[in-house]
């Protein structure tokens, strides 16, 4: 029986750029359905014991430039460790991606998360940026219409919906993949992720 993945992500996040189009390719392969779930990290952190990057140990902050470095080459993916446009607002591209999912459906939400992914970590390209997110709509072939839906109050509440259901899963950050009800956190779990979707129970 296909599963269900709920797929929480923040749309300015290096780890989910880097584990986005695995993921998709790995849920699409084995059949599973996706429920793109953006969240609000700043919601998240205060709650679960995560702090901004600017607030983190110098050490930790140097190490995770090694970890991306490391996880960039041995994936084949480019990534500017220091891109123009970081740290970033993601709640505008969140809420975009929203409003794509529920005109569109899941594949063209996923798309455009990927789109807004690439955008910071590869094009050097503003996400908080509504001139970016109605270029990055028309490179993904979906309708210039999403932009203003995105900023209507149900898309809003959507959003928060999405981040109160994370807080609800255990989630703590981004990407984390839940399904039936087990948390997977990190793109460097997708070995398991992949193991669950395949397994019979």
């Amino acid at each position: 029986m296909p599963r269900t993945v709920d797929y929480f992500l923040a749309p300015q996040s290096p780890w989910t750029y880097l584990g986005h189009e695995r993921f998709v390719r790995m849920a699409r392969e084995a059949g599973a359905a996706v429920r793109v779930r953006p969240i609000d990290l700043g919601r998240i952190f205060p709650i679960s014991g995560g702090l901004p990057l600017a607030r983190r140990a110098p050490q930790r902050q140097a190490y995770r430039l090694v970890e991306l470095r490391r996880f960039s080459e041995h994936l084949g993916l480019p990534l500017n460790l220091h891109p123009k446009f970081f740290p970033v607002s993601g709640d505008a591209a969140a809420r975009l991606i929203v409003a794509v999912d529920q005109q569109d459906g899941s594949d063209a939400a996923l798309r455009i998360a990927g789109a807004v992914l690439a955008a910071v970590w590869v094009q050097e390209r503003d996400i908080a940026s509504d001139t970016v997110l109605a270029e990055l709509l028309r490179e993904c072939g979906l309708a210039a219409a999403r932009l203003p839906q995105s900023k209507e109050p149900g898309v809003q509440q959507q959003y928060e919906a999405h981040t109160q259901a994370a807080i609800d899963a255990n989630v703590f950050g981004s990407p984390s993949y839940v399904i039936d009800g087990e948390l997977f956190w990190g793109q460097d779990r997708l070995d398991f992720v992949q193991r669950r979707l395949s397994s019979d129970h």
